[in-house]
């Protein structure tokens, strides 16, 4: 393709494998809040989306623009606004946004703010591409890290997840930038449906932990909605690497 693709959020788990396979055969422009040295073949330039600054000057003579950016946070939807408003004034052809798999589906907060977001993008006049992944292993990682620091850890009842290697969800955007807007892109899953428990188990087993394992009930609507597997798309089970090649990749071999 030709023209410049813009990776937002470039220096994040996914931004950056995104922008490491772009940068091998288009020229690619990766915005970070902080200036960074150059070097790896990416043209970085300084914006931040939240209060606007430096946006403008970053989508000069782009013809892509790949979101990857989250604050995990409601100022995503403020974010994805001046995103959408300096793309049409810089005349983009194509913005591809990665979103969650499940948000239509499972009302927790943040799931919402994605929502609205996926609505300012499909409202946008642009051309997009909206692409909905699985939890990455990365995610999963940090959660469980954290719960080890417990005495006990926590495991939600009854509810499973699916989750993907970021590379390949890098992979599947990267295949998404050199073609036409095609709305909604098949989702992305994980190879394997899990219960939470499960990776629990293998997270543990690989780290060489022994802990007590506390059931946690999530109550209400953002429960259910969890039980009944709104989160996954295992008919999207498209990624190859699993949770325990995640871990190994962690922890090496036991």
């Amino acid at each position: 393709m030709n023209g410049t693709v813009l990776v937002t959020g470039a220096t994040g788990t996914l931004g950056w494998e995104v922008v490491r396979l772009l940068a091998r055969g288009v020229a690619v422009r990766g915005l970070s809040r902080r200036a960074r040295g150059g070097g790896d073949g990416v043209e970085w330039v300084v914006g931040d989306l939240v209060d606007g600054a430096g946006i403008a000057a970053a989508m000069a003579g782009v013809d892509v623009v790949v979101d990857c950016a989250t604050t995990q946070k409601k100022a995503d939807l403020a974010a994805v606004r001046t995103l959408v408003a300096r793309a049409r004034d810089a005349g983009v052809r194509h913005l591809v946004y990665v979103s969650i798999v499940g948000i239509d589906r499972v009302p927790i907060a943040y799931y919402r703010t994605k929502l609205a977001c996926e609505r300012v993008v499909r409202e946008s006049g642009l051309g997009w591409t909206v692409l909905r992944a699985t939890q990455f292993h990365d995610l999963v990682l940090k959660v469980f890290d954290t719960s080890v620091k417990l005495p006990v850890f926590p495991v939600v009842s009854g509810v499973r997840f699916q989750p993907v290697d970021v590379r390949e969800v890098a992979a599947a955007v990267v295949g998404l930038v050199g073609e036409e807007p095609v709305g909604f892109a098949p989702e992305v899953g994980g190879p394997q449906v899990r219960s939470y428990r499960e990776l629990a188990r293998a997270y543990l087993g690989a780290a060489g932990k022994r802990r007590v394992l506390l059931p946690l009930w999530i109550p209400g609507a953002v429960g259910r909605g969890l039980r009944r597997g709104g989160q996954l798309a295992p008919e999207r089970a498209v990624g190859r690497r699993t949770f325990e090649e995640a871990l190994e990749r962690r922890f090496g071999s036991r």
